[in-house]
């Protein structure tokens, strides 16, 4: 999952923040190649900054990043330097350092939790996390994370663009640790495990209920509660799946298997 389009506000805090010359400008970045430029050289904020966005501006994502790290360290008392933060943050997630992305978004946090960019930071954090989402097969840790910070966004800022777009990630994330669910109790249900299945499945239904998985995990409850000898319960969720999702294959499916197995159950 991506979401490769530049931040606007990053731009923004840029614009507002930097005045400096087309003579001085060119003078800092002028000299040298990315080790030149990102090696501890005592420079003046100004030359230092428009260094750092000169080399954001040319796609050397990397090198910006070290650099507003450096405006940072030496000068941490300047205004610059909150702003070197969260354009270090920004740098690292342009250059897909998720881990030093959220570090320095963090920072920024910790360090001006009330200023008023702390919603973009937010934001890259819950972005730095969901981009890092693998396929339902594999661990769910970091889809569990990038739930919770989407959910930060959207609960400390909901007036905010930001919380527009964390509610349409937020969607597809639930549908992913629903999907890792269904992955696990089909594999439960293959292996004669029934209570373990319907766990699984009872899980997507309860919490991740307007996902796409909805329909089959109640079909597959249909089926676990069948396997399991409780017919009435598998009634239930055959009730569901019919007055929801009429028209899926699942409640066909899920029809036919009441007939076969539990006919008293099943209206004529």
């Amino acid at each position: 999952m991506s979401d490769r389009s530049r931040p606007e506000t990053a731009f923004l805090i840029v614009r507002r923040s930097i005045a400096i010359s087309v003579i001085a400008l060119a003078a800092a970045c002028a000299g040298g190649g990315g080790v030149k430029d990102t090696a501890y050289v005592a420079r003046d904020v100004d030359t230092l900054y428009a260094a750092a966005k000169a080399r954001l501006d040319r796609g050397q994502t990397k090198q910006a990043a070290a650099l507003f790290d450096e405006v940072e360290r030496q000068h941490p008392y300047s205004p610059w330097a909150r702003r070197a933060q969260l354009m270090s943050a920004f740098s690292y997630y342009a250059a897909r350092d998720y881990n030093k992305a959220i570090q320095s978004a963090e920072r920024f946090l910790s360090i001006h939790p009330g200023n008023k960019d702390a919603p973009y930071a937010y934001y890259l954090i819950a972005i730095s996390y969901y981009e890092q989402i693998s396929d339902v097969s594999r661990d769910q840790k970091i889809t569990l994370q990038a739930k919770q910070s989407l959910t930060d966004v959207i609960r400390r800022y909901p007036a905010t663009p930001y919380a527009s777009d964390a509610k349409l990630k937020l969607d597809l994330v639930n549908d992913h640790l629903a999907g890792k669910e269904m992955t696990i109790g089909r594999y439960y249900e293959r292996s004669g495990k029934w209570l373990a299945a319907t766990l699984r499945f009872r899980n997507v239904v309860d919490n991740y209920e307007t996902t796409s998985h909805t329909p089959e995990a109640l079909f597959r409850l249909v089926e676990t509660y069948l396997s399991l000898g409780v017919p009435e319960e598998a009634q239930k969720s055959a009730a569901v799946l019919e007055a929801n999702y009429p028209d899926s294959k699942w409640y066909s499916r899920a029809y036919s298997l009441m007939r076969k197995n539990a006919p008293d159950t099943v209206a004529s």
